[in-house]
């Protein structure tokens, strides 16, 4: 039998013991406070979810903050003749409706956008705000062409964004008076009329800066490699790219507008991107007007290319990988169809058109997985900044004065005024709204099996995480994240994006 004064140590030792930190009995050790934000082909719609399904197996995630990557400029979607003309035929409730669920606080936030300087295959047709032939001083420059639609709409976003927004501005081509060929489509711009649409991109940014719009960035060149000259394009060589930068774009924003972001190449991320990296960086001169890279993902519906990213990013480290442009090309949508976008049914230009050795890199793709794994497999490989193409388009995919039809995540019918919501919409917002400017791409260790769960982190410059998770199996899986020691168990439904959002005291 133990003595009494015995029995009073050891309780007093268990009663140190339990007051001691770290010590707490295992069933109350490292609980992981969580919000779960589900978007799902069962019906979810960024809906915050406290139930989950039972699972067969589980995937083990551990975030690490500790292990730093790019800071993240923004994501959000474009600003085109089209999406704008449109919301002008709309109700001023629709309307309004629309720029909320885009850049509200109770939608997607989104925080980084685009536009076309002149017209794009995305307008009412073709237009330039410098149509006089031989004015190599642009005394005639107007952007009367944008205050019908463009600027309001920016305006418009502007006033709804708590936060604010950043905007990339990217021409397709100069006037053709400028150009070699004369045309809206193809050709390049001849070296006689470099500093004139040098001085073009200056007027632009102080045209809309007296509108009230200051814009963040430009590309030189919307797809300098073109487009088979179905709609305005103009062509660059890496090398002419460098010569219109260095000696006459580059000097001009440097001295007029030292702040506005210079992005070259702005196309496709196959071996391409190799070849304009090693150009725009390896030329000293031009170097230096270079503030990032731009690019797009219409070279495959599945693949990443992670090499490529990789490669840009270490060619200028300290610089902006941006994608510029991305959109479901070469379809029609859907109406108020979600299982659509839910299936394997979409096919792009590749389907049919792109070259035999190429094909392979263009099946039949699921739209929302074609997003969600390129937005998680973009970011994991250095880029900084995601664009959507068009945010509002009708049921015929346009208006396109090209005829080239594309999908956008909100479709209206402006006759009937009804508006659309795709699963797209929810797709970008599990993003846009939960990983905010300035966030820090964070390390996540996770067991690369097949049939795993896709998977992203940042660290918001408020201190939270956000944890994005894509299962494109059809069974649901079980989730056990870790961070810091703590855990928390859970499970994503099959056919599911979830966002994770871990408080900044946790």
């Amino acid at each position: 039998m133990l003595m009494e004064s015995t029995i009073e140590y050891i309780l007093t030792i268990l009663l140190i013991a339990a007051l001691m930190p770290g010590c707490a009995p295992p069933e109350n050790q490292g609980s992981l406070n969580i919000d779960v934000i589900e978007t799902s082909e069962s019906g979810n719609q960024l809906t915050t979810v406290t139930e989950f399904p039972e699972a067969d197996s589980t995937v083990q995630i551990t975030i690490n903050p500790d292990e730093t990557f790019q800071e993240i400029t923004g994501i959000g979607g474009s600003f085109t003749e089209a999406s704008a003309y449109l919301l002008n035929q709309l109700s001023d409730e629709n309307r309004n409706a629309i720029l909320e669920a885009y850049f509200g606080e109770s939608g997607a936030k989104y925080s980084l956008t685009r536009t076309h300087m002149n017209s794009s295959d995305f307008s009412l047709g073709n237009y330039s705000y410098a149509p006089v032939e031989g004015d190599t001083e642009l005394e005639n420059f107007s952007i009367e062409e944008d205050r019908d639609d463009i600027i309001p709409m920016i305006k418009d976003a502007m006033a709804i964004s708590e936060d604010g927004f950043k905007i990339i501005s990217s021409p397709w081509t100069a006037p053709p008076w400028m150009k070699d060929n004369k045309q809206w489509e193809g050709g390049k711009l001849l070296p006689e009329y470099y500093d004139t649409w040098a001085l073009f991109f200056s007027k632009y940014l102080k045209a809309y800066q007296d509108e009230g719009i200051d814009i963040w960035g430009v590309t030189v060149e919307n797809e300098p490699l073109g487009n088979d000259s179905n709609w305005e394009s103009m062509h660059y060589t890496p090398e002419e790219q460098n010569e219109f930068v260095k000696g006459h774009l580059g000097p001009v924003l440097q001295d007029e507008w030292p702040d506005v972001k210079i992005l070259g190449y702005d196309q496709n991320r196959h071996e391409e991107l190799i070849e304009w990296a090693d150009a725009m960086y390896d030329d000293e001169e031009a170097a230096q007007y270079y503030d990032g890279t731009a690019v797009h993902w219409y070279a495959s519906t599945y693949k990443i290319f992670a090499d490529e990213l990789q490669y840009a990013h270490q060619k200028a480290p300290n610089n902006h990988l941006i994608q510029t442009e991305a959109t479901v090309d070469a379809e029609v949508p859907k109406w108020k169809d979600d299982d659509w976008y839910w299936a394997k049914e979409a096919t792009d230009w590749g389907w049919d058109w792109a070259p035999e050795d190429r094909k392979y890199l263009h099946p039949k793709y699921v739209p929302v997985y074609r997003y969600a794994r390129d937005i998680i497999g973009t970011l994991n490989n250095e880029v900084d900044g995601w664009i959507d193409w068009n945010m509002v388009l009708d049921r015929q995919g346009g208006p396109n004065w090209a005829e080239n039809w594309c999908v956008a995540p909100v479709i209206v019918d402006p006759d009937a005024d009804e508006v659309y919501f795709t699963p797209l919409y929810y797709t970008m917002a599990q993003f846009s709204r939960y990983i905010r400017p300035g966030a820090v791409r964070i390390g996540h260790n996770q067991p690369q099996v097949e049939g795993d769960v896709m998977v992203t982190a940042v660290q918001n410059p408020d201190g939270s995480i956000a944890v994005v998770l894509l299962n494109q199996d059809e069974d649901a899986k079980g989730i056990e994240l870790d961070l810091n020691g703590k855990s928390a168990s859970f499970a994503i439904q099959g056919k599911a994006i979830q966002t994770v959002v871990i408080g900044a005291d946790e």
